[in-house]
């Protein structure tokens, strides 16, 4: 009779190599540049770079101009400019980074990393306590990553390909995560609402701590899911992920899908099923891998061949700055970012004392585009590519973090600092990110991407910029600091 058995723990041998596999990059790495190129690459890495001006000048104006509403202006945009070419070098030493280790953890790093620009900002306006400030960047950060970064991953990769795969139990398990994070932060708004007692505001201070350890541990068992126990799920060639159809020629009377965005006709001949329906004849692997003779093809740089395929996956990968280099250019980049972040910070309250803006437009939508901007580059990139595995671990697994670790972790260091932060957030703010995460889940659902859907969640988030432009917002008077 077989033995039964029985669960155990894995051993630290096991857990060393599941690791090893992670840090396993998936190309192999040309040896680093020299010290000389790497800094030559920091420097032409993007025309961004010119922006980083404004840090001295940023700085300066800070320390010289007395405190006045313009003025405080006047350093909130140079700041806010700063901040921009920074997060690109940010993203820039990410990518470094990324490319020494598998996808998934390279997905994960791209996150994490990402979200460092919010986290800095976060951790200084309640340091400052700027409540309102931390839960509305917090909230537009989330909303910026499902509906803008994601939109313009879904739409950019549309103009290449028809239809790309993803996988569909990961990205489902995704929005399952993310719609757990919504509930927490809509029962403390409803335990608000019909609450009578004079103790509301400690029990709800009381709640939100408890509910953060608790989502605290749910991110690290997602971690362990993510990277050990399950980690198959996460690849790009799972057994659930769709295989992309590329626009390519027809010829003949065969119908065709037509590309909007190629000067050139590009079509895919697609079959008529018994039931009227019509499907793509081949999958975008199928058809670059099949023959395809010369005079039925117009000059299209978007097509290639499947020799030039798998060149292309065969090729090594070049590093452009050793990992001392990026580790210290990392460094560098955190100690501005927060320091800028700084007089950012300070000069909100200069800003929108005006009227002519608000603080939940500023927090919203100014700070997350800021904030974003790495993951905006590294998400798109990756999705013209078809790795749009990749794009959704960038752009919906950046809102996980943030929904998971970095506002259970802002309320839990309120908690230690003595900051009343809680997650009684602003009910329209709750609102709007509950009705997101869902149009978000609908879109998912089918393991597909075309370019309509991303013009859908791009127009979304334009409609909530408009919104919260006029949007007077509500001062929750259970978290002030005395």
């Amino acid at each position: 009779m077989n033995p039964r058995r029985t669960s155990r723990m894995p051993t630290m041998a096991e857990l060393t190599h599941v690791m090893s596999l992670q840090l396993k990059p998936e190309k192999k790495l040309r040896p680093p540049p020299a010290l000389r190129d790497g800094l030559k690459a920091i420097a032409t890495t993007s025309w961004l770079n010119l922006l980083l001006v404004f840090i001295p000048v940023s700085w300066a104006l800070n320390f010289a101009l007395p405190k006045t509403n313009s003025n405080e202006t006047l350093v909130f945009v140079f700041s806010f400019l700063s901040i921009i070419p920074l997060a690109k070098l940010l993203a820039f030493a990410t990518d470094e980074l990324s490319i020494r280790v598998g996808q998934t953890l390279a997905g994960l790093l791209n996150a994490t990393l990402g979200n460092a620009v919010e986290l800095i900002v976060a951790i200084i306006a309640l340091v400052k306590c700027e409540l309102q400030v931390v839960q509305s960047s917090l909230v537009g950060s989330i909303l910026s990553n499902l509906l803008l970064v994601l939109g313009m991953c879904f739409f950019a990769g549309g103009t290449r390909f028809s239809e790309q795969g993803f996988g569909q139990a990961a990205t489902q398990l995704n929005s399952s995560l993310l719609t757990v994070s919504v509930i927490a932060v809509l029962l403390p708004a409803a335990f608000h609402f019909v609450a009578t007692d004079n103790n509301e505001a400690h029990d709800i201070l009381s709640v939100s701590h408890g509910v953060a350890i608790i989502l605290l541990f749910i991110y690290g068992s997602f971690l362990v899911f993510q990277l050990f126990s399950h980690k198959d799920m996460y690849a790009d060639k799972g057994k659930d992920v769709q295989p992309s159809v590329k626009y390519t020629h027809a010829s003949g009377e065969k119908p065709f899908i037509r590309n909007p965005f190629s000067k050139h006709l590009t079509t895919s001949p697609i079959s008529e099923s018994p039931n009227g329906s019509t499907e793509p004849l081949t999958s975008q692997r199928e058809i670059v891998t099949e023959p395809i003779h010369e005079d039925d093809v117009p000059p299209n740089p978007d097509l290639e061949s499947g020799e030039q395929v798998e060149t292309e996956e065969d090729e090594e990968e070049t590093p452009q700055m050793s990992v001392p280099l990026t580790i210290a250019l990392l460094a560098v980049v955190t100690v501005l970012v927060a320091v800028t972040a700084e007089w950012l910070v300070d000069s909100i309250n200069g800003l929108t004392a005006t009227g002519a803006i608000s603080k939940e437009f500023v927090g919203l939508i100014l700070l997350p585009i800021v904030g974003n901007a790495a993951e905006h580059v590294t998400a798109v990139t990756v999705s013209v590519k078809d790795k749009i595995t990749l794009s959704l671990g960038v752009a919906v697994g950046s809102s996980i973090q943030i929904a998971l670790f970095v506002i259970p972790f802002i309320v839990t260091l309120g908690w230690i600092i003595g900051k009343p932060l809680t997650l009684l957030f602003d009910p329209f703010e709750s609102i709007v990110l509950f009705l997101s995460v869902l149009v978000v889940n609908y879109c998912v659902q089918d393991g597909k991407s075309n370019w309509l859907e991303g013009m859908i969640l791009m127009c979304l988030y334009i409609i909530l910029a408009v919104t919260f432009w006029y949007y007077p917002g509500v001062t929750i008077a259970l978290q002030q600091c005395s």
